[in-house]
């Protein structure tokens, strides 16, 4: 039988999709599985009109940086919620999710052979995604502070990867951090790709700066996110990119040879319905973030130690001192207790002491059993 190439072998499966497709297997076998590995949170969202949408265009190809209302739309709220000048007909790209948008950027800018910095935890797509360009992952581990990053940089460095809000951890960079990061940018002409698919998971105590605030011309930044994420709607599968006009115009070859555009009726719907649909989860995001807080006391009260954060709806959660690795321990636990958590190192090697906790789909009562059951498998796995 013919293989595949053989750089293949070396790309590994998504940890979180991973976990997330044995727990569907389980579910569909009619087990009930406490999950908290999924990277969403459930939300509840009307079914709004289709009828006023224009037929029969729903049906066929939009413009493949995306329909026009909705880049309009994406640039004003970049414009208004986060101070960042942005043009929807040049600068914005819609996508088939935030997730090929990070792919693509990293097309556009990495040859074979160039280094992609990237600190850990690093969300388990990255480093893959760069080894799919033919490029050289840097991961730099979790202990060393954003600082400590230029020492990562090298002359085949051609990019940064600037996840903030943060998956896993929850952190949100401060302005001195993203300060500093922009100035190595500027002083080793090298891009930012900025990852701000969390973008609105913020509570009020906390401040998310986009990368965009600090390079308004888009210089040496391409933002990636997501409506997935924001909206409640990850099936949906629609994110974007911006970057300045000739980026821009890059990235938009490759989606028009990978996928040419987004679902079109998706796109029209997210266009028409863009502020209704905001007002809707923006208070469900500020509930999902206040149980956050109050799981953030429930695993203090447990003795459970996490990363620093409070945005998002992740913790990442130490699983010392259990003598198993953390891929067995979260085996364990879904097949022992039936509560599914993500291994700590899809997040990189540094982190293989660490589990992914995400509150975002379960009720609190089953959050709190879920989390309690993580905590006794440690202590009943203690070296």
């Amino acid at each position: 039988m013919l293989k595949a190439a053989p750089y293949m072998n070396g790309i590994a499966e998504a940890m979180s999709v991973k976990f997330n497709n044995l727990v569907y297997d389980m579910k569909e076998r009619g087990e009930d599985v406490v999950v908290l590995s999924l990277g969403e949170a459930f939300f509840e969202i009307p079914l709004f009109d289709f009828h006023d949408l224009p037929f029969p265009d729903i049906y066929h190809y939009s413009h493949s940086r995306g329909v026009t209302e909705l880049r309009e739309k994406l640039a004003g709220y970049y414009r208004a919620q986060y101070r960042v000048p942005v043009d929807p007909g040049s600068e914005v790209i819609v996508t088939a999710g935030s997730k090929i948008a990070i792919y693509m950027s990293l097309m556009a800018v990495v040859e074979p052979g160039d280094e992609v910095v990237i600190r850990e935890p690093a969300w388990v797509s990255y480093s893959e995604q760069v080894r799919l360009c033919h490029g050289a992952p840097v991961l730099v581990p979790h202990h060393e502070p954003i600082e400590a990053l230029d020492r990562y940089v090298s002359e085949r460095t051609k990019a940064i990867i600037v996840n903030n809000p943060h998956n896993p951890s929850g952190g949100v960079l401060s302005r001195k951090e993203l300060e500093h990061l922009h100035g190595v940018a500027r002083d080793r002409r090298i891009y930012l790709i900025a990852d701000e698919a969390y973008s609105d998971f913020v509570l009020d105590g906390d401040v998310f700066l986009s990368c965009g605030v600090f390079d308004p011309g888009k210089e040496h930044t391409i933002i990636c996110n997501s409506m997935s994420k924001n909206y409640g709607m990850s099936g949906w599968r629609v994110g974007y990119a911006i970057a300045n006009p000739e980026m821009s115009q890059q990235i938009l070859k490759i989606n028009q040879h990978l996928v040419t555009c987004p679902a079109t009726i998706l796109e029209h719907y997210l266009a028409r319905h863009f502020h209704e649909i905001l007002a809707i989860t923006k208070p469900q995001i500020r509930g999902v973030l206040e149980k956050r807080r109050e799981l953030a006391a429930y695993m203090d009260s447990l003795g459970l130690r996490y990363m620093p954060g409070s945005a998002t709806f992740y913790f990442f959660v130490s699983i010392e001192p259990s003598r198993l690795r953390s891929e067995e321990f979260c085996l364990t636990l879904v097949k022992e207790s039936r509560v599914s958590v993500v291994p700590g190192i899809g997040y990189g090697r540094s982190c293989d002491g660490f589990v992914r906790v995400s509150v975002g789909t379960e009720s609190m009562d089953r959050t709190t059993h879920g989390i309690r059951k993580l905590a006794e498998l440690i202590g009943k796995t203690a070296r």
